[in-house]
């Protein structure tokens, strides 16, 4: 039998079906009365995991982001994992019904990226959704195409308008990069400039997931990683035409710019200056 994707456990569930579209898959399955089970859940995909009926006695995890629960699990328990962030497992004396929403990262709002990993109980809406959904595949054995993309999209309005309220009416939690976490991403950075960056060359030799990284990166700079990567970019750039003769085409190469004109436009918002009129107020100095 095979598991769940981005599910291992160390006892599969019963019944599992599942339904994938563009944006991402529904995925639902039940367990007979089951003593122990362990594992971990590791997914490319924001996950929002229901318990559709039964539950288990207890319920313990750990999340990468250092998100914790150890209690009973019944009927209505929503949680969410972000996408890339891993949660390992253990449950006792469990026996249930559940289903889970998979939504690809790169169809919802930028602010998922501040959705950190969350428990919650009796959500009607987010609850009647994942078992309308269960049902339909049950039944049917399929789920249309157009109908999950519809259904997600309310989904992830609903959980943004969430974010807002939960950020609206209390503290978040600052997350922050330890003194020598920040100084091997800069050092990666700075190495890797001329070519693409993406947060996950970033984070992973970090061991924490992109969400994760994101927000301490920003807690501990004041800058997003997109941010601190173009002022890198511009300040190396600013010592290569200050230092050498090599064009400003080349220059905007070796800063991983491909586009002589975006290059430009860059290091005019950054150093106030075009390229240009930089070099030769240095040659000047």
């Amino acid at each position: 039998m095979q598991h769940p994707s981005g599910w291992k456990l160390t006892q599969p569930p019963n019944d599992h079906v599942k339904a994938t579209w563009s944006g991402g898959h529904f995925e639902t399955a039940r367990r007979g009365r089951t003593p122990e089970v362990e594992g971990r859940i590791a997914s490319d995909k924001h996950l929002i995991m229901v318990t559709l009926s039964g539950g288990a006695d207890r319920h313990s995890f750990r999340t990468d982001d250092g998100f914790r629960y150890d209690g009973r699990d019944e009927k209505g328990m929503i949680s969410f994992l972000p996408a890339g962030c891993g949660r390992d497992l253990a449950l006792h004396n469990v026996a249930w019904e559940w289903g889970a929403i998979a939504i690809d990262p790169a169809t919802v709002a930028p602010q998922f990226l501040d959705m950190q990993p969350f428990l919650i109980n009796n959500d009607d809406f987010i609850y009647g959704m994942t078992a309308q959904m269960g049902g339909l595949l049950h039944r049917d054995g399929s789920l249309d195409a157009t109908y999950c993309s519809t259904m997600v999209l309310a989904l992830s309005q609903y959980l943004s308008n969430r974010l807002d309220r939960s950020s609206a009416g209390q503290a978040s939690v600052k997350y922050c990069l330890t003194t020598r976490q920040l100084r091997d991403t800069y050092e990666r950075i700075d190495t890797w400039l001329g070519r693409r960056i993406v947060i996950a060359d970033l984070a992973v030799p970090l061991g924490i997931s992109e969400g994760h990284f994101f927000r301490a990166f920003r807690g501990t700079t004041g800058q997003t990683p997109l941010e601190a990567i173009s002022a890198r970019r511009m300040n190396h750039a600013a010592r290569l035409l200050s230092e050498t003769n090599l064009d400003v085409t080349e220059i905007a190469v070796r800063c991983g710019i491909e586009s002589p004109s975006h290059f430009a436009r860059l290091f005019r918002a950054h150093k106030g200056q075009s390229p240009s009129h930089w070099r030769h107020g240095r040659k000047l100095l």
